[in-house]
């Protein structure tokens, strides 16, 4: 007689075969070294930052350092304020990061719930997470975190998390949603539901590990999309305020000298953006054919 498992008692197997997948895409290769990357840079800012990133170098050496073009002292330039333009870059990998993880646990932690309730038990419940859902949907995403962050006189980056958290939750539900739809009927459910478990140890023990993949998918996209929404915020002065790092502050603070000459203060901010955005979208792009099981050869 043959043992019967369910698709989550066969997870490793699995998640090992997705490894295998995912190792032979060269761009999610790429795209897993390019974020390892940023990551590094971020944790690792305060020992490989040339300068400290707020400090204000008006002379060095008897040389006026304001808006100094990129060389071999500072690479990147400096800003108005002679702050080194590479040293803001490297901390400003940590705001752009903090904020795509918390902003991405924010909807993980909404839009998770939301979802399995609305695909596991349906009816009503389904009808009205849904009209939420697209009432959400309906709003132009910026505007909505904008209106949001406009309620505080002073937003602080924590705020600027849940605003975006609270937006971008809504494709997390409509993933989740269509998974749990998709797997309620299953035969491993049917037979949870005949041993009397209750619903909520069926829906965050059975259903949901078998979920996670497009989750997982969904979230690492939106990161890159979360990174870019936070430059834009900083960018029309609703994000991190002055002097903090920001990319998208320091882009804002120069595109009024792109026709003046001094390109390096918002190319190399703009560069960086698109530097973790491009790591993001390649390591998501990847995930998503190694964890979809129709792509399997």
């Amino acid at each position: 007689m043959t043992e019967r498992t369910t698709p989550a008692a066969s997870g490793g197997s699995l998640w090992f075969e997705a490894w295998l997948r995912f190792r032979r895409n060269r761009l999610a290769m790429i795209g897993l070294v390019m974020v390892i990357t940023v990551i590094l840079v971020a944790v690792l800012a305060t020992w490989i930052s040339p300068y400290d990133p707020l400090k204000q170098l008006i002379w060095t050496e008897g040389k006026a350092v304001r808006l100094a073009s990129p060389s071999a002292k500072h690479w990147f330039g400096t800003d108005l304020y002679g702050r080194d333009i590479l040293s803001r870059i490297i901390f400003g990998a940590r705001i752009s990061l903090q904020i795509g993880i918390f902003a991405t646990l924010v909807s993980l932690v909404i839009g998770i719930p939301l979802g399995a309730l609305a695909g596991y038990v349906g009816k009503w419940v389904d009808d009205l997470i849904s009209w939420l859902v697209n009432v959400v949907f309906a709003f132009p995403f910026l505007l909505f975190v904008l209106a949001v962050v406009a309620v505080f006189k002073d937003p602080s980056l924590v705020v600027v998390y849940i605003a975006i958290g609270m937006v971008n939750w809504v494709s997390i539900a409509r993933v989740v949603r269509a998974q749990f739809i998709s797997l309620r009927e299953r035969e491993f459910v049917e037979a949870a539901r005949a041993l009397g478990m209750p619903s909520w140890r069926i829906i965050f023990v059975h259903i949901l590990p078998n979920a996670l993949a497009p989750v997982i998918v969904q979230a690492t996209l939106g990161m890159g999309s979360i990174i870019m929404i936070e430059a834009g915020l900083a960018f029309l002065g609703f994000g991190a305020q002055p002097p903090t790092p920001s990319w998208g502050l320091m882009i804002s603070e120069g595109q009024k000298y792109l026709g003046q000459g001094q390109w390096w203060w918002a190319i190399f901010p703009g560069l960086a953006i698109m530097y973790t955005v491009l790591a993001f979208n390649f390591l998501g792009d990847g995930l998503r054919d190694a964890l979809d099981v129709r792509l399997k050869r």
